[in-house]
């Protein structure tokens, strides 16, 4: 019979597993994008090599590719992490491929400028809000000082008032039925680009559950940071992430950052 390799697919009968691989990890997508920006910012395709070893070290099984993941891919996925410019983007047959996996309770993970596109409101269903291609709604590089306005929950553990060099977004549309539930915002700073909503409290981190018509429960978290590629190394922001994922996916919320590889077969003697 065929198992399933470390890349979410079928592999041939007898075909050896890869060491230090947990084929038992839970199953995520990893959808990312043409490098843009400045360097050190959105890099899109370095978040793929790096975090398919980052969540393959913490006990996953990872897939990923720098295109929109089809339905075939997305078959044995429980969590797609996206880390693309303007993933509001899609043809129709993207959208009938995403809508379908989340009908079925597949998680997203959407960081940084995911979800800008041509419709927030349609974007904000499936991860609770988004914002518009086109229309000024961000602060470019500025200090984003971080409050945890919901410290008990347990994606937060570990997690500080902090504050990073990155990018902040403002002037949102949300889902409101339901609503987001936010777990952090950040004032926004005063840059050029920010204008009068400078000083505004604006939601940057989020869950979201919900249910497409005729389909399962499914669950979004949201990180609206990542323009400064650095700050996915910090290891506040890095244990987030992996317990944002693990929530997303429906599994227990340490399951990514508490695994521990099983230590390797004793050689045989020579």
């Amino acid at each position: 019979m065929s198992v399933l390799s470390a890349q979410g697919q079928t592999s041939p009968p007898g075909a050896p597993r890869a060491p230090g691989q947990n084929p038992d990890g839970m199953h995520i997508y990893i959808r990312a994008g043409l490098k843009s920006h400045l360097a050190g910012q959105h890099d899109y395709p370095q978040f793929l090599a790096d975090w398919s070893k980052v969540l393959t070290a913490h006990g996953a099984v990872v897939d990923g590719s720098l295109h929109a993941p089809t339905a075939a891919e997305l078959e044995h996925t429980d969590v797609i992490v996206m880390y693309k410019g303007d993933a509001g983007y899609m043809t129709d047959t993207e959208k009938a491929a995403l809508e379908a996996f989340v009908k079925r309770g597949g998680g997203i993970v959407s960081l940084h400028d995911v979800l800008c596109g041509p419709d927030p409101a349609y974007f904000a269903t499936l991860v609770g809000g988004a914002k518009k291609h086109g229309e000024v709604n961000y602060t470019l590089d500025a200090d984003i000082p971080y409050t945890i306005v919901d410290k008990s929950n347990p994606i937060m553990q570990g997690m500080t008032d902090l504050t990073i060099k990155d990018e902040a977004f403002y002037n949102m549309t949300w889902a409101r039925d339901p609503a987001p539930h936010i777990l952090a915002t950040a004032i926004i700073p005063g840059t050029p680009s920010a204008g009068a909503h400078k000083g505004e409290v604006a939601p940057q981190i989020w869950t979201y559950e919900h249910t497409l018509p005729g389909g399962e429960p499914a669950r979004a978290f949201v990180w609206m940071q990542g323009h400064i590629y650095a700050n996915f190394a910090n290891p506040q922001l890095q244990d987030m992430l992996l317990r944002g994922i693990a929530w997303a996916g429906k599994k227990p919320i340490n399951e990514l950052v508490d695994y521990k590889a099983p230590p390797p077969p004793a050689r045989k003697p020579q």
